[in-house]
């Protein structure tokens, strides 16, 4: 479904597909060899609230790239507890990006149409921060492109990005993992499986 939305960049030499590590991966792959696109790994990491660390304060990417959720501000986290957990992210973003290309330099994606795929998006700081740092890679075009997403989510995004596709946007969202028939973790195996899957003819 995701893919048929995104048909008018089939063919397009010009369009490269990012996934999020790790669940958006599968998801990229399928979209990717739909539109007959080039697959690579776009690596963010989510900035947890210390100790309820499925909630997302922020997301880290790379090149540097950070960005804060604003409601995450009244919970009051102090400056150095945010300075930790995003230590241990890069730490982790860095082991990521290494494991999952290897020696392999990043696709190119200045002067192209950059569509970065995720599982879904709830709160968006990982899309974000995402969009922000391909942003720093002067692509031509941002495209956000998701099976299910929070309507406020998707709809707050369009501000920050060329377009936004979302597959569906439920009323009642609660969680990207309601919407999945099997939502089990995307394994470090299985990304590293499916880019070399998206290398071959």
């Amino acid at each position: 479904m995701l893919a048929d939305a995104l048909a008018a960049y089939r063919d397009r030499a010009d369009v490269v597909v990012l996934a999020l590590p790790r669940g958006g991966v599968p998801v990229a792959f399928e979209v990717a060899r739909a539109l007959h696109a080039p697959l690579d790994v776009f690596v963010v990491r989510k900035l947890g609230f210390p100790g309820h660390e499925e909630f997302a304060m922020g997301a880290i990417a790379s090149g540097g790239v950070r960005v804060m959720n604003p409601d995450a501000q009244q919970f009051g986290v102090p400056p150095s507890a945010i300075e930790a957990v995003a230590a241990r992210e890069t730490r982790e973003l860095e082991r990521r990006e290494h494991l999952y290309r290897g020696e392999r330099a990043p696709i190119d994606i200045a002067d192209h149409i950059a569509i970065l795929v995720d599982d879904g998006l709830a709160t968006g700081s990982t899309m974000r921060a995402a969009a922000a740092a391909v942003r720093q890679r002067t692509p031509k075009r941002i495209v956000v492109a998701v099976p299910v997403a929070a309507r406020d989510t998707c709809e707050s995004l369009r501000a920050e990005v060329d377009e936004v596709v979302c597959g569906t946007t439920p009323e009642f969202f609660r969680a990207v993992g309601v919407w999945y028939d099997d939502f089990d973790q995307t394994s470090d195996e299985e990304v590293h499986a499916l880019l070399d899957a998206s290398r071959r003819p």
